[in-house]
């Protein structure tokens, strides 16, 4: 095989979707086989996850680095095990040809050191998808200037010993020179070292890779990159070729975090800064009365509260749901969120140190919960002997607490502070707990579904709810406060409480259809056709489900203006093609939906960040892939990023609606606005499905 057919096949072999793809065959067959599949993920729970990497001689032998790639990399493995419920064991390592050894001995799982997937490496190992794309670069001193590779004629090039550089150096000199260039096998295992050496004149070059050369190079004026090599290599993990369910699942992993990874931003500023990023974050839980799904429709009255604050600002709502209650308060605190909505009490003491609330905009009263048949409870008085379960950190708490105070005998116990109230109330309606508090507008909803329950007596006079805020964000505070004294009591605000708290039917189907993550419902009808195609061709399951609504609302009956059919909204033309006649039918609709997906995936070069590449593919499905291809070139005559589809390409995509642009496209006209609410629309409910499926 020839360097150019080896990089042409890896190229659609180092796709996600491909990986993921043949990863995924290996699991199709009898149930017998996945039957086996389950046995192996279970064992391998009870076990740690032994991760070889290289150990870092410039310090203690583990320190990740901020900025460096094998930090990044660390982390990412550390988000894969977490996900896995299994531990990491550290295998250290001095060398790389330790590393490989030790991976072929059987003393890891997988290797990870920022590792070049290359056509040697992949006859030994199989590789994960790719974690990143670089090129390879030489370092030279500042005063070297590098026109090609025959430049490097006579010169000392220093790489690791069995790096994918070495490799790299001795084909160039295969390919393109007659008298030997020397190589160096460079001493020390570290980058630092690498870089030291050539600075000090101990080598005149030294290849690395692109992405730890732009970690290192900033803060050293004596060296630059001489010379970008042409090739892009994929960077990826390395597991046992007798370990396929341990690759598939790493496959899986890597396709979600992909699409996913965004930094985990921190942001305190006030609303000038949310206006500036154009994102308003918003803390809440995922329950009845706060945030839902309900026939892929995304709802709750705080969530539709805070979404019409958010458009009221021209701001995109992000919602973010924290691990627990008590955690709301640290997520608002700490910079994740900039507000929190999630019927929180309104408490004498205020919202705490360096917090505040807003004005009151939901008025409740808090009632003990008790069993339907239990009658024997009227009063505070006949609270002796018996036990009250509610969270620590809640309202209720408090209440609770002052009435043992005044001289009430009942057992107050802590509730887990992940249970929602909701959640609480359904073990005492089972006789799992004996009684509890709830807010009004809770019990309301609960009594609409379930009859095993009843409000014994209120313990409050009406309360109220209120948004929490940091103190330190005036701006924020004031543009809330101004909201709500508006909206209170108005058109929107009766309509919305009513549409949740006061229409049984209505709140009945809400409870009965929403999804809720602790439980892991449905996100759709077709979830476990979806799951199967998604795994099939190297999806995220739930960008399909997203997908899925934005085309048909989950209708396989669907048929659009321009013929397209089924759930996934295919063309005829495009079905047949695909070898599907009956698009209506959801596992054929669905299946030839996923299928063109991933055609139109492998359309786009590998080089591509994964998630742009899906964002690109996505806008093909919707408008087609040549006007795609416009918009990308468009984006590069405007100096724009043509490998980055948000505020980049998606603009490039807006300008095609207008003649000036068009009639130099090879495509001509295009709608830009359809692709481009297509795909943001898409990601935003992609978003929202894995939170809640993710708590």
């Amino acid at each position: 095989m020839t360097t150019r057919d080896f990089f042409r096949r890896l190229a659609y072999l180092c796709t996600p979707a491909a990986l993921l793809a043949v990863a995924a065959l290996s699991q199709t067959g009898c149930s017998s086989e996945e039957s086996a599949a389950e046995r192996e993920r279970a064992t391998a729970q009870q076990t740690p996850l032994r991760v070889i990497t290289l150990r870092q001689l410039d310090g203690p032998d583990f320190l990740p680095r901020s900025g460096l790639p094998d930090a990044a990399e660390r982390e990412l493995l550390g988000e894969y095990a977490a996900g896995e419920g299994r531990a990491i064991e550290w295998v250290l390592v001095d060398s790389l040809t330790e590393l490989f050894a030790a991976l072929e001995a059987g003393r890891g799982d997988l290797a990870a050191a920022n590792l070049t997937i290359t056509e040697t490496r992949m006859a030994r190992f199989a590789f994960s998808a790719p974690i990143a794309f670089v090129r390879e670069v030489v370092i030279g001193r500042t005063d070297v200037r590098l026109e090609s590779p025959r430049d490097l004629r006579g010169q000392r090039v220093a790489a690791f010993g069995d790096s994918s550089f070495q490799e790299t150096l001795q084909r160039i000199h295969a390919e393109r020179f007659q008298e030997p260039f020397e190589i160096v096998t460079a001493e020390g295992g570290s980058d630092e070292a690498l870089l030291d050496g050539v600075a000090n004149g101990s080598y005149e070059l030294a290849v690395l890779d692109s992405n730890t050369a732009l970690a290192l190079l900033p803060g050293r004026e004596d060296l630059h990159v001489a010379l970008t090599l042409p090739d892009v290599r994929p960077v990826g993990w390395a597991v046992r070729r007798d370990a396929p369910q341990l690759l598939a699942s790493v496959n899986r992993f890597l396709s979600s975090h992909q699409l996913l990874s965004t930094p985990n931003e921190i942001h305190t500023d006030d609303l000038d800064g949310i206006a500036a990023r154009g994102v308003l974050r918003v803390a809440t839980r995922n329950n009845a009365a706060n945030y839902f799904l309900f026939r892929g429709e995304l709802m709750g009255f705080e969530y539709e509260l805070a979404k019409r604050f958010a458009d009221s600002r021209g701001l995109r709502l992000a919602v973010v749901v924290p691990p627990s209650h008590a955690a709301l308060r640290d997520w608002v605190r700490d910079g994740h969120a900039d507000l929190a909505a999630a019927s929180l009490t309104i408490s004498a003491e205020g919202g705490g140190e360096g917090m505040v609330f807003s004005r009151p905009y939901h008025r409740v009263t808090e009632l003990l919960v008790t069993r339907a048949d239990d009658l024997g409870i009227q009063s505070a008085d006949d609270l002796a002997g018996r036990t009250v379960v509610v969270r620590r950190n809640s309202s209720y708490w408090r209440t609770l607490s002052a009435l043992r105070e005044a001289g009430y005998a009942f057992e107050l116990v802590a509730a887990a502070e992940d249970l929602e109230t909701e959640q609480i109330i359904d073990r005492v309606g089972r006789g799992e707990y004996d009684l509890t508090v709830a807010d009004s507008h809770i019990v309301e909803i609960e009594q609409t579904y379930r009859d095993d329950i009843r409000a014994a007596f209120a313990l409050t006079e009406e309360g109220a709810h209120g948004w929490l805020m940091r103190a330190d964000n005036p701006q924020l505070v004031e543009a809330v406060n101004g909201f709500l004294r508006r909206e209170y009591r108005g058109v929107f605000y009766n309509l919305t409480r009513a549409k949740y708290f006061g229409n049984d039917r209505t709140i009945q189907a809400h409870v009965g259809e929403r999804v809720d993550g602790a439980s892991a419902a449905a996100l759709s009808p077709y979830d476990e056709l979806v799951r199967r195609y998604a795994e099939r061709y190297g999806f995220d399951w739930r960008l399909v489900v997203a997908q899925m609504y934005q085309e048909s609302r989950f209708d396989p009956a669907a048929r659009s203006w321009a013929g397209a059919l089924g759930l996934m909204q295919v063309l005829p033309r495009t079905g047949r093609e695909l070898g599907f006649d009956d698009l209506h039918d959801p596992d054929s609709g669905i299946h030839a939906g996923v299928q063109y997906m991933d055609w139109l995936m492998r359309r786009f070069e590998p080089e591509l960040n994964m998630a742009d590449r899906t964002w690109f593919a996505l806008a093909a499905y919707n408008a087609g892939i040549g006007h795609v291809r416009d918009a990308r070139r468009l984006a590069a005559q405007k100096g724009w990023a043509s490998d980055q589809w948000f505020d980049n390409v998606e603009h490039a995509m807006l300008l095609l609606a207008q003649r000036e642009y068009h009639r130099h496209a090879a495509h001509g006209y295009v709608r830009g606005q359809e692709p481009v609410n297509y795909v943001r629309h898409i990601r935003d409910r992609f978003e929202a499905y894995a939170r809640l499926t993710e708590q």
